[in-house]
């Protein structure tokens, strides 16, 4: 699952209607929505509509939000080749040349493949002007070790630099840690729960915060982005009867600003129930709901 994430003023456009399905987790993830796409596929079929949409004087933003918000992201996908190899033109280029303000990114973005539109917002996180902590979070404390793998593979191939690197030069103090950790995608990707574990995970937790003055932030690092969701969700159980306290609101009294956002972005991704890394654990689409919510306020 993935935001299309767009910046600065623009036209908005007409509005998107998405046809969404749930699907089923791969192992050890939670349920995430995907669009549905079309079983009566046909590439040529909807490459021909696309250009009629955009053919002669104006644009037919309807036609192409029709066209483009049927299709899942394979189809959108050979729906770009067949459109070069049938009409001898770039679609990317045409759309672009057509659209303009947030539709114009919005279709841009439903029409690039995953991976590199998340690369993209995350160099744009880093290298535009200031950094944009939201969009850091939101793409590393969500996506599966494979995903960061891929992702750091085409980060490095399209700009010659490590992610890792310019995380490093953009962001500093446990921040920074945090998603340097979260960007090497070495999280347990098991289901296995030890509860012995569980409950010495519970209670250094406890005592790295709430039993102390002040806070040791790496011992939530290293528990909070290393454990496999399963594992957590017993933790977090555990830690609520330990400290009489739900962990995401330990978080909230023992952290602030870009750290307390990135470690309760890890949870609500990995666990079935509201509140980031806390709320990734938890419940992603509640975490993307929620995302959506803010954005639109």
């Amino acid at each position: 699952m993935r935001l299309l994430r767009f910046h600065g003023p623009g036209t908005a456009g007409p509005r998107l209607g998405l046809q969404v399905e749930e699907r089923r987790a791969r192992p050890g993830g939670c349920p995430q929505a995907t669009i549905k796409g079309v079983s009566s596929f046909n590439a040529e079929q909807e490459a021909q509509a696309l250009r009629k949409a955009m053919k002669g004087f104006g644009t037919d933003e309807d036609a192409i939000i029709d066209i483009l918000t049927k299709l899942n992201v394979s189809q959108r996908q050979q729906v770009l080749i067949t459109y070069k190899s049938t009409i001898g033109r770039d679609l990317i280029g045409d759309l672009k040349s057509e659209l303009s303000g947030n539709f114009e990114r919005v279709i841009i973005g439903m029409m690039t493949p995953t991976t590199m539109y998340d690369v993209h917002e995350l160099r744009r996180a880093v290298k535009g002007a200031g950094t944009d902590e939201g969009c850091l979070i939101e793409i590393l404390a969500s996506r599966t070790n494979e995903e960061i793998r891929r992702i750091n593979e085409n980060y490095r191939l399209q700009y010659g630099c490590s992610l890792e690197d310019d995380i490093i030069s953009d962001t500093s103090s446990m921040f920074r840690r945090v998603l340097v950790s979260l960007a090497t995608g070495n999280r347990d990707e098991g289901t296995y729960v030890d509860d012995a574990l569980a409950q010495q995970d519970a209670q250094c937790l406890y005592e790295a915060g709430e039993k102390k003055w002040g806070t040791d932030e790496v011992q939530f690092m290293s528990i909070l982005c290393t454990r496999n969701r399963y594992h957590l969700l017993r933790v977090f159980d555990v830690y609520g009867g330990i400290a009489n306290k739900d962990i995401t609101d330990s978080i909230k009294s023992e952290m602030s600003g870009d750290l307390e956002d990135a470690l309760l972005a890890v949870g609500e991704c990995s666990a079935f129930k509201p509140c980031l890394q806390i709320k990734c654990m938890r419940n992603k689409p509640a975490y993307f709901a929620e995302r959506l919510y803010k954005s639109m306020k």
